[in-house]
């Protein structure tokens, strides 16, 4: 990965090498033989991780350059910095899942909810014009793949941005009926997170084995029919209206999906003449035109 050899020197105290340009060097011994407590501490699933054996490493040296830079980060409640790598690696990890291994090519994204849920719990598939079977093939997939990963799992279309949880609750709002586009996996690992198992001590109990006493939800949120439009101006109007904003030095916005209209496959050509003019100001001709429709209530 350097591209070139590196210089190395001997450790103080143990016969290992190091890096010659390192910041900082640890020395030390990890027993084989023996555990001891470690924790609580706080834990990116938003809670108190308690106490559990852990290896330990015995100190016999430190070394460090003069004026070393320490590089640390915070991994409790998220968003983290912990939480912001590991979204970066997991989203292309899953999409290449997805789209490679399990060969649904109408995948096109996966957002990991990183607020509070810790990317685990909650995932986003975008799809575009997959079939129903693909869509449920996408969310088992997506929920079968690692433990405790995709506790709920949600398919949206192209037009949802996954990363926008209110565009989201709103194509599970309108697209989805619970009874048919709704599905609950038993029998799942609950992974990383509460409630934890306690020995007699009151040490987490470490088990490589969980119990399947968990479940996933699956939603299909996708459209399975044609909608009207999306009630907003179009979108070289919601432009415009960006610019003039901008050129007032009014104070910086940052549009949202949906922030301009577009079709979703319910509209004809006499509505969209009718929009037109009420663009121009000539509304009032689609009212002379109505008013030759009336029929007696």
């Amino acid at each position: 990965m350097a591209g070139q050899p590196i210089e190395v020197v001997r450790c103080k105290t143990v016969d290992l090498v190091v890096p010659a340009d390192t910041e900082l060097v640890i020395e030390g011994n990890v027993s084989t033989e023996y555990l001891e407590p470690e924790g609580p501490f706080g834990e990116s699933h938003g809670h108190m991780h308690p106490r559990q054996m852990n290896p330990y490493m015995e100190i016999t040296a430190i070394t460090h350059r003069k004026d070393m830079i320490y590089v640390g980060w915070i991994s409790q409640v998220t968003p983290s910095e912990s939480s912001i790598i590991k979204k970066m690696a997991y989203e292309p990890s899953y999409l290449r899942f997805l789209k490679k291994e399990c060969r649904i090519k109408s995948v096109t994204r996966v957002s990991l909810h990183e607020p509070l849920t810790n990317l685990r719990k909650l995932l986003i598939i975008q799809m575009k014009d997959p079939s129903e079977s693909e869509v449920w093939r996408a969310l088992r997939a997506a929920a079968h793949r690692h433990q405790g990963v995709g506790k709920i799992v949600i398919a949206v279309d192209e037009d949802i941005d996954p990363e926008n949880m209110d565009a989201v609750w709103w194509a599970i709002a309108y697209r989805a009926k619970p009874h048919l586009d709704m599905e609950i996996l038993r029998y799942q690992e609950k992974g990383h997170a509460p409630p934890f198992v306690y020995s007699a001590k009151g040490h987490d109990v470490v088990s490589y084995s969980e119990k399947a006493e968990d479940s996933a939800l699956l939603i299909n949120a996708m459209l399975k029919e044609p909608f009207p439009p999306v009630s907003l101006p179009k979108k070289e109007y919601m432009e415009n209206a960006l610019k003039i904003w901008r050129e007032l030095d009014l104070p910086e916005i940052r549009p949202q999906s949906p922030w301009f209209g577009y079709s979703l496959g319910q509209w004809d050509e006499e509505l969209e003449e009718e929009a037109a003019l009420a663009l121009k100001g000539e509304h009032y001709k689609t009212g002379e035109k109505l008013k030759g429709r009336r029929v007696k209530a």
